[in-house]
């Protein structure tokens, strides 16, 4: 019995320890990686590993090719797109439910967020603030009190920070953008502007992805 929880455990730290490898880009998309690799890696056997690739592979976050090793699937243009649209909706609904309710603890959240997103900016910790920066959209989102479209953002918390982590990796991210777009965002939202919250959402979006966000 202690063997099969030890196997399910280091099968279970595998998945996670990789699956967080991807999400903070660590792993790239396009990188050919083994299991003898990644065991050697975490000091583990390649059986629980191998199971931990099946269950990337079932989410889509690599593609298996026997005996050839694991590829990290780059993410799609389309999903990109797809991610970013759905944010918009969502953010943006959001942020006009609040027009007519009292901002001041939100407020107080969001200018938080901005002081701990310019602790990290000083230390480009590209993963903590990838995290951050998901976290600082959910907070307004949550503010908004639906808990359907709440629970929606954050089936897309996976795929956002990736996409975080890859923009800031790639290098044509500015930090400091980043940031001050955000305090645009949260200065907006104080002010009841979901107007110009919407306008500047897209400027943001579009930015920080490279993607041109038809429609919006």
């Amino acid at each position: 019995m202690q063997l099969v929880s030890k196997t399910y455990s280091s099968a279970e730290r595998a998945f996670h320890e990789v699956k967080e490898r991807i999400l903070t880009g660590m792993l790239p998309g396009g990188e050919l990686i083994s299991e003898g690799e990644i065991a050697a890696d975490l000091g583990m056997s390649r059986t629980p590993v191998r199971e931990a690739f099946l269950r990337l592979e079932a989410e889509g976050w690599m593609k298996l090719y026997p005996k050839r090793g694991a590829l990290i699937v780059p993410i799609p243009p389309a999903e990109a797109e797809h991610v970013a649209h759905a944010r918009y909706v969502v953010e943006t609904g959001a942020v006009r439910a609040l027009v007519a309710v009292d901002r001041s603890t939100l407020d107080a959240a969001l200018q938080e967020s901005l002081d701990r997103q310019r602790e990290l900016a000083d230390t480009k910790d590209f993963a903590r603030f990838a995290v951050v920066d998901t976290d600082f959209h959910r907070t307004y989102v949550v503010a908004a009190g639906n808990p359907l479209l709440t629970g929606f953002y954050d089936s897309l918390r996976e795929r956002q920070r990736r996409m975080n982590s890859v923009a800031l990796h790639r290098g044509s991210t500015d930090i400091d953008k980043i940031i001050e777009q955000h305090a645009r965002l949260a200065d907006l939202i104080g002010a009841g502007d979901a107007t110009g919250f919407a306008a500047a959402l897209v400027e943001h979006l579009a930015g920080v992805h490279q993607l041109e966000l038809r429609g919006l």
